[in-house]
C-alpha cells in the first residue's frame, strides 16, 4: 500500500514538473504567442485524439446541450495559453508563472458567480495577500514597465483560466479528462488558424523541436498525468502539490536560461503561493 502511495505521489510530482517546462519552453521559443499556442494544440490534438482512439474512448458529445459551454470554455483556454506566454515573453519565466497561480483566489471569488456557492470572508484576506504579493513583484507600477505589462498579462490568464475550470467543473464526472482536454485543443486549434496567415512562422523549421515538446512533454503527457492523479488524491491536494509548478520553473529558467530571480520575486511569490497552499487546505478541511 505504501509502495502504492509513493508511486502515485512520484507520478503527480512528474505531472508537476512536465506542465512547469510550459514556462522555459514558452519563453525560449521565438515565434508569436499565438503561433506558438496553435501548434501546441494541433500536436497536442494528433497525440490525444491518437490515444483516445487507442482506449475506445467515445468522442461523443453526453447532451447537444454541452457543446457551447466546451466552446467558450476552449476559447477561455486559448486566451489564457496566449497571455501566460506573453506574460513570459515581456517578463521572465518567475514572475509569469506566479502571476498566473493567482487563478485558485480568483476562482474562490468567483465560484459564488458560477455556482452559486456562499461566498467565504476569508478570501477578502487572501485576496490582499495576492496583491501585495503582485506589488512586491514589480514596486515601480507602470504601464510602460514590460515587468508590469508581464504580470497584467500573467493576471488576464489567471482570470481565463479560472473561468475556464469553473465552466467545465461540472462536466468532469461525466467525460473522461483526456478527453475534455482534446475538445479543449480542437477549438482552440480551429480559433487560432487564422493567425497562420498574417503572423510571422518562418521559424518554424527551427523551433520545430521545441514545439514537439511543448505539445508533447507540457501538455499531453504533463495534463494527461494530471488528470490521471486526481484518481488518487483530492482536487486539494493535487492543488498543494501542484503548488511547486512556479517553483520547477524558476530552476529550469536558471538552468537553460541563466534567468537569476530577484529578491523581491522570492517574496511576493512565496505570499502568491502562500494563499494556494492555505486555501487548499481550508477548502479541504
Amino acid at each position: 500500500m505504501q509502495n502504492n502511495h509513493t508511486r502515485n505521489l512520484l507520478g503527480l510530482l512528474l505531472a508537476t514538473f512536465f506542465i512547469s517546462t510550459s514556462g522555459v519552453l514558452g519563453r525560449y521559443i521565438a515565434m508569436p504567442s499565438e503561433v506558438i499556442i496553435w501548434f501546441r494544440s494541433f500536436f497536442a490534438m494528433i497525440l490525444l485524439g491518437g490515444f483516445c482512439l487507442l482506449k475506445k474512448i467515445d468522442f461523443k458529445l453526453k447532451s447537444p446541450k454541452h457543446r457551447v459551454p466546451f466552446i467558450i470554455a476552449g476559447v477561455f483556454m486559448g486566451i489564457h495559453w496566449v497571455t501566460y506566454f506573453y506574460a513570459l515573453k515581456l517578463s521572465n519565466v518567475a514572475i509569469g508563472m506566479l502571476s498566473l497561480y493567482t487563478f485558485p483566489v480568483m476562482i474562490a471569488f468567483l465560484e459564488p458567480v458560477f455556482l452559486k456557492v456562499k461566498f467565504n470572508p476569508i478570501y477578502i484576506l487572501l485576496g490582499i495577500m495576492v496583491l501585495l504579493g503582485l506589488y512586491i513583484l514589480s514596486p515601480n507600477f507602470t504601464f510602460e514597465n514590460t515587468t508590469v505589462q508581464g504580470i497584467l498579462f500573467g493576471l488576464i490568464s489567471a482570470l481565463c483560466y479560472a473561468i475556464r475550470i469553473l465552466i467545465l467543473k461540472k462536466y468532469v464526472t461525466q467525460y473522461n479528462g483526456v478527453l475534455l482536454m482534446f475538445y479543449q485543443v480542437v477549438i482552440i486549434t480551429v480559433c487560432l488558424s487564422p493567425t497562420l496567415f498574417f503572423m510571422d512562422i518562418s521559424g518554424v523549421q527551427t523551433q520545430f523541436p521545441y514545439l514537439i515538446m511543448l505539445a508533447l512533454i507540457t501538455t499531453a503527457l504533463g495534463h494527461s498525468l494530471m488528470v490521471y492523479s486526481l484518481k488518487f488524491f483530492s482536487a486539494s491536494t493535487t492543488s498543494i502539490i501542484s503548488s511547486v509548478q512556479p517553483i520547477f520553473g524558476i530552476i529550469l529558467a536558471f538552468l537553460f536560461l541563466n534567468e537569476i530571480p530577484t529578491l523581491n520575486t522570492f517574496l511576493g511569490g512565496g505570499l502568491i503561493l502562500a494563499t494556494v497552499v492555505i486555501e487548499s487546505i481550508r477548502s479541504k478541511r
